[in-house]
């Protein structure tokens, strides 16, 4: 849908600078946002390095395991139907730890492979509707699923590391001031969705 919707605004771009004899500025915007594109693309990788390699280390230093402890009793809460012990209660975990230290590239691995082990729960379960890929059978997204994704969504944020490192990209004289608007924002939008799964998960 997305390669549709740019290749549809690309088309667009392109017969607009033809009928209005702007071709040589849609071209120049292209060059300018290649390379625009570059130097975003060098300083996300900086950003990147350094809090996957934080991330490391916390993994290493046995804190992300003392996280996931801490946020046990609100993953009981948010996912009741989970058994403890489960390997998707790790990747959820993970994810949301990552998603609050504002490392989105860190949480999307975790996010996939917690969405595959509840997939895998509810086949065990023995509802034939959550069958993996290729069985020929309808596919649809449990309770936990839809959870876990509004969760991922409206996550909290300490450390928006993606817009600081925009601002930054983009000659912001203060980047990090996006910081506490983040956390109030997030905080609302998290706290709409815990009310909003919990008011759906009676159904």
């Amino acid at each position: 849908m997305l390669n549709t919707i740019w290749a549809v605004m690309i088309l667009i771009a392109v017969l607009y600078g033809s009928l209005t004899g702007r071709m040589s500025e849609v071209t120049n915007a292209a060059l300018d946002g290649a390379g625009e594109a570059i130097s975003l693309c060098i300083t996300m990788a900086g950003v990147v390095a350094l809090w996957m390699g934080l991330m490391e280390i916390a993994s290493k230093a046995g804190l992300i395991a003392r996280l996931t402890k801490g946020i046990e009793p609100f993953l009981h809460f948010m996912f009741p139907r989970l058994p403890k012990g489960h390997p998707a209660g790790e990747y959820i975990s993970a994810n949301i730890i990552a998603n609050v230290l504002g490392l989105g590239w860190a949480c999307t691995p975790a996010g996939l492979k917690a969405m595959e082990a509840l997939a895998g729960l509810e086949a065990e379960r023995g509802n034939p509707e959550y069958l993996s890929e290729g069985s020929g059978k309808s596919r649809r997204a449990s309770k936990e699923m839809c959870t876990f994704l509004i969760l991922n969504i409206s996550s909290l944020q300490l450390i928006p590391v993606n817009m600081i490192a925009y601002r930054s990209q983009y000659g912001s004289s203060d980047p990090t001031a996006i910081i506490v608007p983040a956390i109030v924002a997030t905080l609302f939008s998290s706290l709409v969705a815990v009310v909003y799964c919990k008011i759906k998960d009676r159904n």
